[in-house]
């Protein structure tokens, strides 16, 4: 079964071609997703987006038969359409600051911690505080929304004309959703937006079909399904709830490395150091922490060079260390200004970057209580050093995924089954002197942020 899998990330876009029987992209088309500073702020390309969708599926339905087509997409975002389906107003880069205008008025009606699973985060990052800030500065234009659609299903909106909501962006860090009732917060109802969300479906259901003129547009069949679709990070998750026993937990590495624990230890999570209660495709609530490491790698790691086993050596010989956080007000350690200890060469550097990654990743692996092993998905499964200090700092056992990103793969399984047998490959222990490693930076990151 051939599966082409939209899938938007924060910072890259692409189309996917996935091969079920083999759990493998085939083909892929991608493109950069940067947003619009024009306008009333910063918000998503979508007509881009959407010409990009539409070639994509017409090249790639070109080569081979495309059985269902599947979305997936980033957090935090959701689309505000009118009775046509127009967008009432564009949809907003969580990232800008709008919303803390009103962030005092805000923080005295959200729901508690306990009832969403959801902390308090900067700028756009909770998407409740995003409507709550176009509803009071743009009166007029919310006055046209008919509906709330999250992400993945506004594109399967455009695609088939249907609109539906999903739990999984819903609940996602948006003060939206209540985990544990599965059911809309009472902050919905309270500011009375609970007509504009539409009904509730899992996101293996089939939305429908493709529109007639979708259909003329991309060459594909008129009766191609276009499944529900599902946020990023639940995707990666979705291959292991469906093949391997409990307790064990992913790390989707993205722009947002975010780590989902699967039967872990009950622990009181800290809505201060960026945990909070994720909702995977089978409807419950799953622990989770993140912290932005796909930008801090960027940020940090720009012209370095590879780590070479002597820099590696150098670097737990003489303690190089990064501190947390370049990414400020997210993350762990959400108010440390990130500093390095000493000079070092730029492979040493690259080095303990990949270090700082790691042992970030293990504090909110920690923080949520993980237990079992720890899935590594996405583009950080390629690296040898990050993976490996991972398994120094958890002292379980790490699973690298072959695949590109796990994020296609899990969103390609809403569409069909799949013989799903637990796979990658197992990092090997690398040893004391990454257990003191870990050990030193630990104790060094928390004075740091003390």
């Amino acid at each position: 079964m051939a599966v082409a899998v939209i899938d938007i990330g924060k910072t890259n876009a692409k189309v996917a071609l996935v091969d079920l029987a083999r759990l493998a992209e085939t083909d892929v088309r991608k493109t950069p997703n940067a947003a619009l500073r024009d306008g009333l702020y910063p918000h998503y390309d979508v007509d881009r987006l959407w010409r990009f969708i539409l070639d994509s599926l017409r090249e790639l339905g070109q080569g081979t038969a495309i059985d269902a087509i599947s979305i997936t997409t980033h957090g935090a975002t959701a689309a505000l359409v009118d009775e046509t389906g127009d967008l009432a107003l564009p949809i907003l880069d969580y990232e800008h600051t709008g919303p803390d205008a009103v962030a005092t008025h805000y923080d005295a009606i959200r729901p508690p911690f306990d009832e969403t699973g959801t902390p308090r985060l900067p700028v756009g990052l909770n998407l409740g505080a995003q409507l709550y800030w176009q509803q009071q500065a743009f009166p007029a234009r919310w006055a046209r929304v008919r509906s709330i659609l999250m992400y993945p299903q506004y594109w399967g909106m455009r695609l088939t004309g249907n609109r539906i909501g999903e739990a999984t962006s819903l609940g996602c860090h948006t003060d939206l959703w209540s985990p544990h009732r599965r059911a809309l917060s009472p902050m919905v109802q309270h500011l009375g937006w609970s007509p504009l969300f539409p009904p509730i479906a899992k996101a293996a259901n089939r939305l429908g079909p493709l529109l007639p003129e979708i259909a003329a547009r991309t060459g594909l069949p008129a009766t191609t399904p276009v499944h529900v679709g599902i946020h990023d990070s639940n995707a990666s998750l979705l291959p292991h709830l469906l093949s391997r026993p409990a307790p064990f937990s992913v790390l989707s590495t993205g722009t947002w490395v975010v780590a989902l624990a699967v039967g872990a230890a009950p622990l009181p999570l800290d809505p201060a150091r960026d945990t909070l209660i994720n909702v995977n495709a089978q409807g419950s609530p799953t622990p989770s922490a993140r912290f932005m490491g796909g930008r801090e790698n960027t940020m940090l790691g720009e012209g370095l060079p590879d780590a070479t086993p002597e820099a590696i050596d150098a670097v737990l010989r003489q303690g190089l260390m990064y501190l947390p956080s370049a990414q400020q007000d997210s993350g762990p350690f959400p108010h440390a200004a990130g500093q390095w200890t000493r000079e070092g060469t730029p492979a040493q550097r690259r080095a303990a970057l990949s270090f700082y990654l790691a042992l970030m990743a293990a504090t909110c692996l920690d923080l949520i209580g993980a237990d079992g092993p720890t899935i590594i998905e996405g583009p950080f499964a390629a690296n040898a050093e990050f993976a490996s200090m991972l398994r120094a700092a958890t002292g379980r056992e790490v699973i690298t995924e072959a695949a590109g990103t796990g994020t296609s793969i899990g969103a390609a399984l809403l569409a069909g089954r799949a013989d799903l047998s637990p796979g990658g490959d197992s990092v090997p222990d690398p040893g004391p002197p990454w257990w003191a490693y870990a050990v030193a930076w630990r104790v060094a990151a928390q004075a740091a942020a003390s």
